[in-house]
């Protein structure tokens, strides 16, 4: 059984509850070694790890896997900070890349390059240097990327043809989308045109200011990189969503709900969602995905999002426990169980090229096409320096806020964001 904790159960977990992270603890008695494997996102990932630990059991049966969730990313990087302070890490986290960072700097997270070493040559095993990088900081290799994901556009085939759109031909630019997105919204008994996932965390706000050829921090981190022209672009493409969208203010799992209900024309997210989607649409209507319009067709990206797995545990045996389970996860079996599960992409090369594993998988299954083909514009998730990173997610999100509820016009919060985050930012002499 995997708990999930809430925000305030997440950030003040009673030591009973972890009293078995705070020291090393071997089942002697079974011959079994117990690890602790914390994850996020539950509402995402629990049926591929739970079939990912099924799997592990059989291969692994003198090793003990329980599972502790967050909710989110954000969570579940305070709550691994948290433990670090009182000596209670769980073995293995499963981290946000944008989320590496702060524990490779610390510390927390170790070198795990030697441990691949060991095993012969990293690309023969599928960690090709693309995927290597994802989890790569502070000059070690942080973590083994577990999941990778890009933004996409899931959309209502039906809704799109009542107001006179083609499913065939769907807009590829924003101006096109918004178009259609006003006439679906025009179609009354509270439909909706779209949704765009602004709140959260930053992801989503770096797909419209890297596909405006932006970036989050100038090339030297010394000051914020959305100040000028590509960042307003991508707030004032926000503030198009409403007004010329009609986007509403709505909650992540509030957008879900309606959009399920064939309310909601278009929803723009995590291509992660795929399979949870397409569980909850069912057969109400007819449930496409495309690509997500990229604004600058030289210079535009696409962040990539998803997790990547961070060894903690110092103890030898709770250690080789909790490597051997990293590695079964990135691994093409774990690899080819998350994708089947989820919607993300497989962050191991021979997963993707073995036939046994997904080679026709995406033959069969077009809705997790269109995040494929955005692979070759897909960059790293951006991840802000320093102890403050968190709160510069925050700052963001709060900013971006007002926009959505026309609380401030693009320009205004650009630069109340932009000074905001510059407050934040490590100092450098």
């Amino acid at each position: 059984m995997t708990p999930s904790f809430s925000r305030r159960q997440a950030l003040l977990l009673s030591a009973g509850t972890l009293a078995g992270l705070a020291a090393p603890r071997l089942l002697r008695a079974q011959g079994q070694t117990e690890i602790t494997v914390h994850y996020a996102q539950p509402f995402i990932y629990k049926e591929a790890y739970d079939a990912m630990l099924a799997a592990f059991a059989k291969a692994e049966p003198g090793i003990k896997v329980t599972y502790v969730t967050t909710p989110n990313y954000e969570e579940g990087a305070q709550l691994i900070l948290r433990q670090a302070s009182t000596g209670q890490l769980p073995d293995l986290s499963y981290q946000g890349f944008n989320r590496l960072r702060i524990f490779a700097e610390r510390g927390l997270a170790q070198d795990l390059a030697p441990l691949l070493a060991q095993e012969g040559r990293p690309e023969q095993q599928g960690y090709t240097p693309n995927f290597l990088a994802l989890g790569q900081f502070g000059g070690i290799q942080a973590g083994l990327a577990y999941a990778a994901s890009n933004p996409v556009c899931y959309f209502n085939a039906d809704l799109v043809r009542r107001a006179g759109g083609n499913p065939d031909q769907f807009p590829t630019d924003w101006n096109g989308v918004l178009d259609l997105a006003a006439r679906i919204k025009r179609l009354g008994d509270g439909h909706e045109g779209l949704w765009f996932t602004w709140n959260g965390d930053d992801w989503m706000f770096s797909a419209l200011l890297f596909g405006h050829g932006g970036r989050m921090l100038a090339a030297d981190e010394r000051d914020v990189g959305f100040a000028g022209p590509e960042g307003l672009g991508a707030l004032t493409l926000l503030e198009r969503m409403v007004k010329e969208g009609g986007m509403p203010n709505l909650t992540a799992p509030a957008a879900r709900q309606a959009f399920a209900a064939g309310k909601l024309g278009m929803i723009f997210q995590t291509t992660a969602l795929v399979r949870g989607t397409l569980a909850n649409v069912g057969n109400s209507f007819e449930l496409r995905t495309t690509t997500m319009p990229v604004i600058d067709r030289e210079k535009g990206r696409l962040p990539t999002g998803g997790a990547a797995g961070m060894l903690l545990a110092r103890d030898p045996a709770k250690r080789e426990a909790a490597w051997k389970f990293l590695r079964f996860s990135t691994g093409p079996e774990g690899q080819a169980m998350m994708v089947k599960n989820t919607g993300y992409l497989p962050c191991n090369q021979l997963a993707i090229d073995q036939p046994q594993y997904l080679a026709a998988f995406y033959k069969d299954n077009p809705l997790f096409v269109p995040a494929v083909k955005q692979i070759p514009i897909s960059v790293p998730w951006y991840a802000f320096p320093g102890t403050n990173s968190v709160r510069v997610t925050q700052t963001m999100v709060d900013n971006l806020a007002r926009i959505v509820e026309q609380r401030a016009t693009p320009a205004e919060v650009q630069a109340d964001m932009a000074a905001e985050v510059r407050r934040l930012l490590p100092r450098k002499a």
